[in-house]
């Protein structure tokens, strides 16, 4: 600014009274003068809108500036421009705006004048005044709460995030209706002002890990923050593991259950999801479908949910293996028929893994993209054609199209995208490891697996809890889950300073 100011100086002789900065950030009691430097601010901007008139109550001039998509022009209307020119009998002129409009914040500063228009506010300049009034006019596009499409349930309640903060914070909210539910409130960008709320129930939640939330997203020095994984990517313990650190939830009724446990939700304003943390490996397999169904039935979705995990990391491995090292180890008549099926395939059982498997994944990337019926023609008919088609062909054989078939399947049932997505790249290395050294290279890339995960951690927390380290207590509601009136304490790896968290006992019956 001050090059360009000197140039100008040479040029013309002098700087326009539009480029001038003020002498300090504070706002002048001149209102031509106020208004000269915001439009010089925001040059450029034709959203800008600067509403000029004469308060009626006191026959001071005065201007609301606001950009005109981002607020409720009714709102402006009728609460905030009709009673300041048309009615009297208020000792200020700003009474009936507060009682209107319900939040009035005095600014002093040209930054803070700035966020507010940036933010959706309307500010209201006075002539002769150094104070200008920040109205909560906010009114922005946004669509109504939805049914989430990413986390479907059953039973559980049909309404998911939007991206405005402030309705998301509401829907949690709603679940828990309790003073302890805090807020924690963070600014993080330097050209967009991202908006990040904690939530969290004091007298549960451990200091410690707020505090150590906190700091890492203090530290994030980025133009802005756009949604929640950019976050995540940023105060996440570990980020060169595929492992998923935080749950990304888009229902705010699993993030009411977690903050019930002691966990913490990171609600990032224009996201239409929130993290929770800290996280544990097991937490990925479950679901709030669990708890609203028998306990029983929950145990055995839980453990084949477990069993898909090591299909869909392990199977075509396992082929690669077997084929290529270890083919002793299958029986005589089942080597015969896969014998009989590869005698026309010119590539080994590796080239053949990792084609059809990169076949899936670009189908699968394909149906994503794709408006929602083509996505669904193409993951169905491009697979059946595809399969079909790459088998006459005698390019793949016919067991390794059903050993894909059983991986893609075991993929969709875990109940967490990040996971399958890390389970999608584990898949791979596997089968690196298969092709190289067979069945001993999958166990050592397994074992390599298991030390990472012991290893990793969330906010500080184990990530292998309640298995490494071992917490017998918190095995009720792992893998299995006991009935809900078993589990009356809190899982130990939240680290919650309340354990306690219902009754000890399951209440009695009364029989007549």
């Amino acid at each position: 600014m001050l090059f360009s100011n000197w140039f100008r100086r040479r040029k013309y002789g002098s700087v326009p009274e539009q480029v001038k900065q003020p002498l300090s950030d504070t706002i002048s009691t001149s209102l031509v003068q106020n208004i000269t430097y915001l439009h010089s601010q925001f040059s450029q901007t034709p959203d800008l809108v600067v509403r000029h008139f004469l308060i009626m109550q006191s026959g001071e001039q005065a201007a609301l500036v606001y950009l005109s998509g981002l607020v409720d022009k009714n709102a402006i209307n009728n609460n905030v421009l009709r009673p300041l020119q048309f009615e009297k009998g208020y000792s200020s002129a700003l009474d009936n705006i507060t009682v209107n409009i319900g939040e009035v914040q005095s600014l002093y500063t040209w930054p803070h004048v700035e966020n507010a228009i940036l933010q959706g506010s309307s500010v209201l300049f006075v002539n002769g005044r150094t104070e200008a009034s920040a109205l909560g006019t906010q009114g922005w596009p946004q669509r109504a709460i939805e049914d989430s499409q990413i986390e479907a349930s059953i039973k559980g309640a049909h309404q998911g995030f939007v991206e405005t903060g402030s309705q998301n914070i509401a829907l949690i909210r709603r679940y828990i209706q309790n003073r302890e539910l805090k807020i924690k409130e963070l600014v993080v960008g330097r050209r967009g002002n991202t908006l990040v709320s904690i939530l969290y129930l004091a007298d549960v939640a451990h200091p410690e890990v707020l505090k150590e939330l906190e700091d890492r997203i203090q530290q994030v020095d980025v133009d802005v923050i756009l949604n929640t994984g950019e976050l995540a990517e940023f105060i996440e313990d570990n980020p060169y593991s595929p492992f998923p650190q935080f749950i990304t939830t888009e229902r705010p009724d699993a993030a009411a259950s977690q903050i019930l446990q002691g966990r913490f939700a990171i609600v990032v304003d224009r996201s239409p999801s929130v993290l929770i943390a800290p996280v544990a490996f097991i937490s990925f397999f479950q679901n709030i479908d669990d708890y609203s169904t028998r306990w029983s039935i929950s145990t055995f979705i839980r453990l084949l949910r477990i069993f898909a995990f090591l299909i869909a990391v392990f199977l075509p491995a396992l082929y690669i293996a077997v084929i290529s090292y270890n083919s002793e180890v299958i029986p005589v008549k089942l080597l015969l028929t896969i014998g009989e099926f590869r005698g026309r395939v010119p590539f080994p059982p590796f080239v053949e893994a990792i084609l059809m498997e990169v076949t899936l994944e670009m189908m699968r990337e394909a149906g994503v993209r794709l408006p929602a019926p083509v996505g669904q023609t193409i993951g169905i008919v491009g697979g059946i054609v595809i399969g079909q088609a790459i088998v006459q062909a005698g390019l793949i054989s016919n067991i390794m199209v059903i050993v894909v078939a059983f991986t893609a399947i075991a993929s969709f049932i875990l109940p967490n995208y990040d996971m399958v997505a890390a389970v999608r790249l584990s898949r791979f290395i596997m089968m690196i490891a298969a092709s190289m050294f067979g069945i001993v290279g999958i166990i050592i890339a397994f074992m390599t697996m298991i030390g990472h995960l012991i290893a990793l951690e969330s906010l500080g927390t184990p990530y292998g809890t309640p298995f490494a380290p071992v917490r017998f207590s918190d095995w009720k509601d792992s893998f299995v889950r006991l009935p809900l009136w078993k589990m009356g304490k809190r899982p130990l790896g939240t680290r919650a300073t309340q354990s306690q968290r219902q009754g000890p006992n399951r209440p009695k019956r009364v029989r007549k």
